[in-house]
């Protein structure tokens, strides 16, 4: 049987699945850690995917491999294809001054009009997650690396490119879906935005080609098939094969809702990033800073682990007896408040327990992306179907929790590395050449349903607006 290999080289870790080209079936996976941080030498995600592969019986046997790759990281390499400094990741918050005055600056001095300019030429408005915004940090602060720049890439594309054996930076080639999330490329236009890219930088250094769903930059030095590759949201689309209707919640190191849709989204407030997916469609993604590291902290700070955190929070009632946690531990990006810190509000003696406090902060992280559906929704995504995945996803109280703050029933799949999956099946659609993706079969969910509680998102956009004025 042809076997494809998938990887997903995340913030925290690389995961590389090998399945049945045809069927999808797993046959073999692998896992290495990588280092913490917001800013990480490239060479250690290198180093982590080759122990990953190794762990997983090698590609020696793999027709086409995949990479998928957290969004939006800042590689620049000079003109020999060497890294230039260690790469800024998307939870690097140190740009947010440079994107609010590339803002003003399409508006001509008006922060408002420069949202609505950079909404209608890229579907997104910049914060610091943004690639572009870092590049703006970096010609500012680092002149001597900005002038070594010859080219500028993402974490899947320099991955991408080493798989491929390295050579001329010209090679470097990248997929809607990963471009989208630059800040100076269109994925209503499908074209670079070069005018950005060097009101940004003061220059306009190589960008990697952007390639078609189902197109190859190339083949390993061992012969295998490389697929376009593509950022993690679009490979967890693509792995759980969401279609028109679905909505899909991640919870990981960052939270993300998204949903496939055929048209592109331009939203002035910047909430809603206009993304495109893995298969020639759109991918409108609201994306939140604090989710699954909320439960680690809290679980910590109560002295206990995931599963006792899980108990504590359904030990207590529905709204915490009052106690609301706004979770922006690590600043935030959705509402864009990059400098806020976390908050507990409605603190009183009757809720002055460890169970209290799991479950407000829980329910505070699921309030932040139940406000990104809502701009969904707002924008005109229909939601026929809410799926829950990632690691905070296997946390019991987080499954049973979640449709009461959504309103609405939440299906769960059972637990896998669904971004890895994505990229698997991307490779099998490269190595097929099919006009789709191949239709392999996913796996069973367990529908959650419980009473909505509206009074828990009332109190929780109280105490958000009064975080964001404090954090702004």
């Amino acid at each position: 049987m042809p076997l494809v290999a998938g990887i997903d080289s995340s913030t925290q870790s690389c995961k590389v699945v090998i399945r049945d080209a045809e069927t999808g079936a797993l046959a073999r996976e692998g896992r290495a850690a990588h280092p913490p941080g917001t800013e990480v030498d490239p060479a250690a995600w290198w180093a982590a995917l080759g122990e990953a592969v190794e762990t997983a019986g090698g590609l020696d046997d793999v027709a086409a491999v995949s990479v998928a790759a957290q969004q939006h990281g800042m590689v620049c390499l000079d003109a020999t294809g060497d890294v230039v400094r260690p790469a800024l990741l998307w939870n690097d918050t140190r740009s947010a001054a440079d994107a609010d005055e590339l803002v003003a600056e399409l508006g001509d001095g008006d922060a408002e009009a420069g949202a609505k300019a950079w909404a209608q030429a890229v579907g997104t408005v910049p914060v610091a997650s943004f690639t572009v915004t870092k590049l703006r940090w970096l010609a500012r602060h680092e002149p001597v690396n900005a002038a070594r720049t010859a080219a500028v890439c993402l974490p899947h594309d320099w991955l991408t490119w080493r798989l491929a054996g390295g050579g001329e930076i010209e090679t470097l080639a990248t997929d809607r879906g990963d471009a989208s999330g630059t800040g100076y490329w269109s994925a209503s236009t499908n074209d670079y935005r070069l005018d950005l890219l060097a009101r940004a930088f003061g220059s306009t250094p190589l960008v990697p080609r952007v390639l078609g769903p189902r197109e190859s930059p190339g083949a390993t030095p061992g012969g295998a098939l490389l697929g376009a590759g593509t950022g993690d949201n679009a490979a967890a689309a693509l792995g759980l094969g969401a279609g028109a209707g679905d909505v899909v919640l991640s919870i990981g190191t960052s939270g993300t809702v998204f949903g496939v849709s055929t048209t592109p989204t331009a939203d002035p407030t910047g909430a809603v990033a206009g993304f495109a997916d893995a298969t020639g469609r759109f991918l409108p993604l609201v994306c939140t800073l604090n989710a699954a590291r909320v439960l680690d902290a809290t679980a910590e700070m109560l002295g206990t682990d995931a599963d006792g955190l899980a108990r504590l929070a359904l030990s207590a009632p529905p709204g915490a007896g009052g106690l609301t946690v706004v979770p922006y531990l690590e600043g935030e990006r959705t509402p864009n408040r990059p400098n806020a810190t976390g908050a507990i509000h409605g603190w009183r003696l009757a809720n002055s327990t460890p169970a209290h406090l799991a479950r407000a902060a829980i329910e505070g992280m699921l309030c932040g992306l139940a406000d990104g559906l809502d701009a969904l929704v707002a924008h005109g995504v229909t939601v026929e179907r809410l799926v829950l995945i990632g690691g905070g996803a296997r946390n019991d109280a987080v499954r049973r929790i979640a449709p009461a703050v959504f309103g609405m029933p939440v299906d769960v799949p059972a637990p896998g590395e669904y971004v890895a999956d994505g990229a698997a099946r991307q490779a099998a659609w490269a190595r097929s050449g099919g006009s789709e993706p191949p239709a392999w079969r996913t796996s069973a969910s367990q529908t959650y349903a419980a009473d909505p509680a509206p009074a828990v998102r009332a109190r929780y956009a109280e105490a958000r607006e009064l975080t964001t004025r404090a954090g702004s």
